[in-house]
């Protein structure tokens, strides 16, 4: 019984340190949200890597990847987060307390030890770390899922014969090597209270309300675990309509049905093939396919993103396409995620492509010159001021900070408080580390030359893309650790190695993989490394967890979309299959795209001196230019707030993404944050404070697992509906160029 009390008597004792301030003492966290949900208090005692914690936690990761995964390759994708199986796992773990026996079990007679099967009531600890196993299922199969798309684009576009063994190295290793950088850069991301990493408090906010009692003014309404069955149930059944009985309702496009024969009407008010003014979409898939759920982003980061997502579709797009016609625009659809011939027809790369996968000149030559969409040229652009504005934003909002914490790492620093209760646990040696980090460099590099024709990229190539890596993903962590928002440099790591290997497309996709997907793994790693630390998960349970989840997730990633690659007829090929299909892979098609651009015909040849597109390099001069005068403001007027908050990298995120995704996607999430992340945590801040990320996940969940349901049960079995409703865009027109002399089938001759 005395074993029972002492996690109570442990944490009222950490709760008393936290009385004093000063140097070497402790702070509560300075910013507010964090202080609003992050608890203050520990308990040293809880148990962590228990056999319950391993069991559901390993469980979870495989659930997790095989929905994320599955999802990717969908019209409208969809990211399941680790808050579903935070919540699934629960009553889980609670039922497995109540009926496993409290007996020890011992490894090989004890040489390898022994664990307890039940070694007490399930408790917050064990919950933190199955969501960690969970995440790696995140972190591989949701968001961008690169290494899967490089794989995918090289099996179903480039029709490559490729080894299962050579795919998943190159998953493992790039995940790997992300979490080696992850490991080297802890204390700049995780250790400073002012790098918050704001999706986590959806987590801790979860766990809170799962594991402490309600009482008083916050007990009001239903309990969290209600809200949630209650939202979950809900989601579920409503997304029978938009996943498969009425998919109009993912692109609600009104202006089409207002004006069906008018093409300007229709590329201005389509939600799928125009800038969707006026359109709107009601399925959470659709809303939360590429940024994210809208409920866990900062209202900042959402301001910041609607500047430069209005500036872009409501401004720059339609004065470059109607007023200026730039990069002969009016030749080609205003938005398509397609390549294009001078004449307004779908570009065939098959025309000059080699059967070793490089480009072939004189067919090029030949067939003539490719071209982009306008929004898609100018969505490019907005890539190269994005990279430049990132660093320069970061070293003048955050260079010091990062140069103190440089130089103080190794000396007492005044702490936050959780920072002080995470000094009590034995740390992870930097070499832990280093291993896997070199590890994975040396595997990359004996990839370069054992299938040396399959990847295309020369060990140089290798050792460029860790450099670029290495540079960046400090100053990008900073922004995605203070606004929810991740900017990439997708484009940059393509320029680059276009230019230095021209003609290859395969190398350039992997360049992009180890100088660009590394970081986004190594970023998906710190936001878990924060989670534990605001949770006070022991540093070595987070290191073992996070290891063994990569692995899992890594070989069940690749398992799940190679099934999918061989077993869904025509899957990715918009032409030939079914128009209503949902396996379009919207995000893997733009991957190709890149390919093609960066790395077949090479930026040499678009972007150079005599490239249609030259112009928009100078976006990399804007890019590096307009931090400066916000930063100059800031220091000139410290007492405005505000003046700080405008944050360019962030503003130029609004420009992000597109395509694959399309305008109404972002600004239906733009709504839909502002509702919840401005006017409900501003005016009902008790029921967004109980509420907002139940809400989240509960709308993720059961969009999942309908999703899931219906694809196995109905489509996969080629029950498919037709009727008017199930056409996703009433725009036939939209699509159509307007300048004189094209002929598109379809499409009237101007």
């Amino acid at each position: 019984m005395a074993s029972r009390k002492s996690p109570v008597a442990a944490e009222e004792r950490v709760g008393k340190q936290g009385e004093g301030e000063g140097e070497g003492g402790w702070e509560r966290c300075p910013v507010e949200e964090v202080a609003l949900v992050v608890p203050e208090t520990d308990d040293p005692s809880l148990p962590v890597m228990t056999f319950r914690a391993w069991t559901l936690g390993l469980g979870s990761c495989v659930v997790l990847i095989f929905l994320n995964t599955f999802f990717t390759y969908r019209t409208q994708p969809l990211t399941i987060s680790g808050i579903l199986a935070q919540i699934l796992v629960l009553p889980a773990g609670r039922f497995m307390a109540a009926v496993l026996p409290d007996r020890e079990v011992r490894l090989l007679g004890g040489r390898l030890g022994s664990f307890n099967l039940n070694p007490g009531p399930f408790n917050v600890k064990e919950h933190v770390i199955i969501t960690i196993f969970a995440n790696c299922g995140v972190s591989y199969g949701g968001g961008d899922a690169y290494s899967i798309g490089a794989i995918t684009v090289m099996k179903a576009y480039y029709k490559q014969t490729l080894s299962f063994v050579l795919a998943l190295l190159i998953v493992l290793t790039t995940q790997i090597l992300g979490y080696g950088w992850a490991g080297m850069l802890r204390r700049y991301l995780v250790d400073p209270a002012e790098m918050w990493w704001p999706s986590n408090l959806a987590q801790v906010s979860l766990f809170r309300a799962l594991h402490e009692k309600e009482d008083g003014e916050k007990s009001r309404g239903p309990s969290r675990m209600r809200f949630f069955l209650i939202v979950f149930f809900a989601s579920f059944a409503y997304y029978a309509l938009p996943g498969y009985l009425l998919p109009i309702l993912t692109f609600f496009s009104w202006a089409c049905w207002v004006w069906p024969h008018s093409i300007t009407a229709q590329q201005v008010g389509s939600g799928y093939h125009g800038l969707g003014i006026g359109a709107f979409t009601l399925d959470w898939a659709g809303i939360s396919a590429y940024h994210g759920s809208p409920l866990v982003a900062p209202w900042a980061s959402i301001a910041n993103t609607a500047v430069g997502f209005v500036m872009f579709i409501y401004i720059i797009v339609p004065l470059c396409y109607w007023q200026f016609n730039t990069f002969d625009a009016r030749r080609f659809p205003i938005f398509s995620n397609q390549l294009f011939t001078a004449a307004g027809q779908k570009y065939d790369t098959t025309k000059v492509l080699t059967k070793d996968f490089d480009l072939n000149v004189a067919a090029y030559d030949s067939y003539g010159k490719l071209y982009l969409s306008p929004l898609f040229a100018i969505s490019i652009g907005s890539g190269f001021l994005r990279f430049t504005s990132t660093i320069v934003h970061v070293l003048l909002f955050h260079g010091s900070d990062m140069w103190k914490q440089s130089r103080s790492a190794m000396n007492a620093v005044k702490l936050d408080v959780h920072a002080k209760l995470m000094q009590r646990y034995k740390q992870v040696p930097q070499w832990w580390f280093l291993v896997l980090l070199l590890g994975s460099v040396v595997v990359s590099l004996l990839m370069a030359f054992v299938w040396k024709e399959e990847v295309q990229l020369p060990w140089w190539g290798m050792l460029f893309a860790f450099a670029l890596a290495f540079v960046v993903t400090l100053p990008i962590g900073v922004i995605q650790a203070t606004t929810n928002q991740q900017p990439g440099y997708d484009i940059i790591a393509q320029f680059m190695i276009g230019y230095a290997l021209p003609g290859k497309p395969i190398a350039n996709l992997l360049f992009k993989i180890y100088g660009r997907i590394s970081t986004v793994h190594a970023l998906s790693f710190l936001a878990d490394l924060k989670l534990g630390h605001y949770m006070k998960i022991p540093p070595r349970c987070m290191y073992t967890a996070q290891l063994v989840g990569t692995v899992v997730a890594g070989v069940v990633n690749l398992a799940v979309a190679w099934w999918m690659l061989d077993n869904i007829e025509n899957i990715c090929d918009v032409e030939a299959l079914h128009p209503d299909s949902p396996w379009t892979c919207p995000k893997y098609r733009v991957t190709f795209d890149a390919s093609v651009i960066w790395g077949l015909i090479g930026p040499g040849r678009l972007f150079g001196r005599h490239g249609l597109y030259r112009n928009l390099v100078w976006l990399f001069v804007v890019g590096a230019v307009l931090p400066v005068p916000v930063w100059l403001l800031s220091r000139a007027f410290p007492e405005k707030k505000w003046i700080a908050l405008i944050n360019i990298p962030v503003i130029s995120y609004g420009f992000a993404g597109m395509p694959p995704a399309t305008p109404t996607n972002i600004a239906t999430w733009l709504v839909t944050g502002t509702i919840f992340n401005y006017f409900v945590f501003r005016y009902r801040k008790g029921w967004w404070q109980k509420y907002n990320y139940v809400l989240s996940a509960a709308l993720d969940a059961g969009t999942a697992f309908m999703g899931v349901l219906i694809f196995f049960a109905l489509q996969n079995a080629h029950h498919e509906l037709k009727w008017w409703g199930t056409e996703v865009d009433h725009c036939p027109l939209a699509s159509c160029p307007t300048a004189p002399g094209i002929v598109v089938k379809g499409c009237p001759v101007f």
